[in-house]
């Protein structure tokens, strides 16, 4: 017969290491780590929604020292969705502006391309591009060399040689601003309308003086230095490009 073996209490392990492990017990995290996990972490439930749609939020009865989780959660929600609507709003609204500016200036440079004479550019330049670009003044001066007579010439308002480096730069083609009052050499006695201005560099030949385009508005956030140059700039480009085919300037020097 053989011997008998002894047995092992149930759950007791062998000395040789025989049999399958014990799960090492784990302990839930403390309400006191959860919470300050949380606290350093704020946007982790709304990171992990999978998280918070397993959490089940107590009834608002509950006891008035239980938070109304629920109740948070909603208000945070609608915040969201108020500020996601205001950007959204926003967004249109500067869409809107973009297009109806584009058309403007669209209208404007079609207008000028069918003049039938210089002097009707000139014409519809400092006077029709207003009512079309929905400002209140539009200028067109330019340069003149030596001695200078500050009243506009044929709508061409003149300036000393080198005030458009002056007021623009010599780098810079496009300037957009608010003011808090006009260039009198530019707007004469209309200054004291402008609060925002666009001035725009034009060099349509080196063999023509240096002209500036300003258009102005009473508004002071009609012209904005943040605001888009690119449709402004084609305008310029347009002009130019006008006054060197009436006056049948060279492009380039000669």
């Amino acid at each position: 017969m053989s011997e008998a073996r002894p047995r092992r209490p149930a759950g007791a392990r062998a000395k040789d290491g025989a049999g399958p492990p014990e799960k090492a017990a784990t302990r839930p995290p403390a309400k006191a780590d959860i919470r300050a996990f949380l606290a350093e972490n704020p946007h982790y439930l709304t990171d992990h929604p999978e998280v918070l749609a397993a959490v089940t939020p107590r009834p608002r009865h509950a006891g008035e020292r239980v938070t109304d989780l629920q109740g948070f959660l909603i208000a945070r929600l609608r915040d969201e969705s108020t500020k996601l609507d205001a950007r959204q709003r926003e967004l249109l609204a500067t869409v809107r502006a973009n297009a109806a500016s584009q058309g403007r200036i669209h209208g404007a440079v079609l207008s000028i391309l069918e003049a039938r004479s210089f002097e009707e550019m000139i014409e519809i330049v400092t006077t029709d591009l207003a009512v079309r670009l929905d400002i209140d003044i539009a200028v067109l001066a330019v340069e003149q060399a030596g001695t200078f007579d500050r009243k506009s010439a044929a709508g061409i308002r003149l300036l000393p040689e080198g005030a458009v480096d002056m007021i623009l730069g010599e780098e810079r083609d496009v300037l957009l601003r608010t003011v808090p009052t006009g260039e009198k050499a530019i707007y004469g006695s209309g200054s004291g309308l402008v609060q925002s201005e666009a001035l725009l560099r034009l060099r349509a030949s080196p063999e023509a003086p240096t002209g500036i385009l300003a258009l102005a508005s009473r508004d002071p956030a009609r012209f904005d230095p943040g605001q888009g140059t690119e449709l402004l700039a084609f305008l310029g480009r347009v002009i130019e490009l006008c006054i060197r085919t009436w006056l049948d300037l060279p492009r380039s020097a000669k």
